[in-house]
This record gives structure tokens, C-alpha cells and sequence, in this order.
């Protein structure tokens, strides 16, 4: 596992991050709106728990001229403590080479018969575990998704491509990349892939009342923040695992 893992990684960055923040105003696709006003400084809790950036594809890859819509600019966040694993409900038999059409056509059905401004998900991973940048934003910045009716503030949504219902298998790359993602982006706040996080619910349609303070794992599936089988009951029962490599990666024991 530490090969497919290590393989996935361009070496350790400078993470931890402590945030002055305003609260939060505006509105958003699922979601209430931005944060604004951040002033960050180094964070030596943070730091301690870093982990190093996977590869990850950018937006290039799979958008170009005459698939792009007009949107407005990102919404951001003060800080990334939650990443949500999404499932896409795609097929599942796809060669690795054809992941830009298939995100491609993802972003052209949010956009299109949803009408979003942007495809929902801040990341996708292949079934080769190949990471590719999803919502317009920046891969380093805490992105605004669309991705968890009244969790989309604080989090990150990474969604496996394909479908992963009961019986199905989850290819290892996947769960391997998935981690590595989460032990970065988790690792930028000082979080432990391992724990649990406080967030507010900002939207009726989530599992919990709006403004109801939550208690939810740091690395979740859809179906913690909302009534869906989202992820797919073989990609719920490897969280645990995905939860341990995320916490290896970042030095935790």
C-alpha cells in the first residue's frame, strides 16, 4: 500500500493555517455564501499534522472553451475541516483514459438541466486513482462546493467515479487516492482523518435542521450529511480503513 500511496504524492508542503474569519453572507447554489476578510498566519498545531499534496489534475484537463459556462467567481471558506466522499452513480466500466469526457459530461448535466454555476464536487478520482480538480477555485483554497445539501461550508466533496452499491468492488488506487487527498486537504486545518468535527446545518433539505450543530466524521460519505445511499455501500464500509491511511499519511499514529 505505501507504493500506490507514495505514488500519488509530490512531496511534503508548508499546511497548518490559522484563520481570522468574517461570518459568513450571500448565497449559493445549494448553500449559504462566502467568507471573507481571512488573514492567515502559520498554525504549529496544524503543521504538526501536515501531509504531502497528491497529483492532481487541473481543470484543463477535462473543461475547455466549448464546454465551459459562464459562472461567477468562487465562493471560499475560511478552512477546509470535513471532506465528504461522494459516489458519481456513473458506470463503472470505463477506461481511465476516457475520466476527463466522463467529468466533462458530469459538469455539463449540473450546469445544464441543474443549472448550478459550477460542477458540485471540489475533486474526482478515477478508478486508476488518478485525482482531477473539480470546482473552479483553486486546489489549495477552501472552495464553496455544491456537493451536501447544508454541509457545503468547511468541507470538501470528493466523489469516486462510478457506482458503488453492495457487491461492487472499490479498486484500491481509489481509496488510495481518496486518502491521500483527505490526509492533505484535512491536514491543511490540523485534522485528524480519524475524528469527528462540529458543523452547522444551513440547509432544510440536510439531515439535520438548519442551524443545528452537527457532530460528524471529519472524513464522511454523503449519507452522514443526507438521506441518500450515497456513496454506495461498498465504498461506506472501506471509510474506516480510508480513515487510517489518511491519518498514516499525516504522521498520526
Amino acid at each position: 500500500m505505501a507504493g500506490a500511496v507514495g505514488a500519488l504524492l509530490l512531496g511534503a508542503r508548508d499546511a497548518g493555517r490559522t484563520v481570522t474569519e468574517r461570518a459568513p453572507a450571500g448565497a449559493h447554489a445549494q448553500d449559504a455564501g462566502p467568507w471573507a476578510g481571512q488573514t492567515v498566519t502559520p498554525g504549529p498545531a496544524a503543521l504538526a499534522h501536515h501531509a504531502p499534496r497528491p497529483r492532481i489534475m487541473s481543470r484543463s484537463v477535462w473543461l475547455d472553451a466549448t464546454a465551459r459556462h459562464v459562472q461567477p467567481p468562487p465562493r471560499y471558506d475560511d478552512k477546509v475541516v470535513a471532506v465528504f466522499v461522494h459516489h458519481t452513480d456513473s458506470p463503472n466500466g470505463y477506461s481511465c483514459a476516457d475520466s476527463p469526457s466522463i467529468i466533462r459530461h458530469l459538469y455539463a448535466g449540473q450546469t445544464g438541466a441543474r443549472k448550478w454555476d459550477d460542477i458540485g464536487y471540489n475533486f474526482l478520482v478515477d478508478r486508476c486513482g488518478t485525482i482531477y480538480e473539480g470546482r473552479a477555485g483553486g486546489v489549495e483554497r477552501a472552495v464553496t462546493g455544491a456537493h451536501t445539501q447544508g454541509f457545503n461550508h468547511r468541507t470538501a466533496g470528493v466523489a469516486a467515479i462510478g457506482t458503488f452499491t453492495a457487491g461492487t468492488p472499490v479498486p484500491r488506487a481509489l481509496t488510495d487516492a481518496i486518502a491521500a487527498l483527505a490526509a492533505w486537504k484535512l491536514g491543511l486545518a490540523g485534522v485528524d482523518p480519524r475524528g469527528s468535527v462540529t458543523l452547522v446545518s444551513s440547509n432544510k433539505l440536510a439531515r439535520y435542521p438548519v442551524g443545528t450543530a452537527a457532530l460528524l466524521p471529519a472524513l464522511a460519505g454523503h449519507t452522514d450529511g443526507f438521506r441518500t445511499n450515497c456513496p454506495g455501500a461498498a465504498l461506506t464500509v472501506r471509510l474506516p480503513a480510508i480513515r487510517e491511511t489518511a491519518a498514516r499519511l499525516q504522521g498520526r499514529r
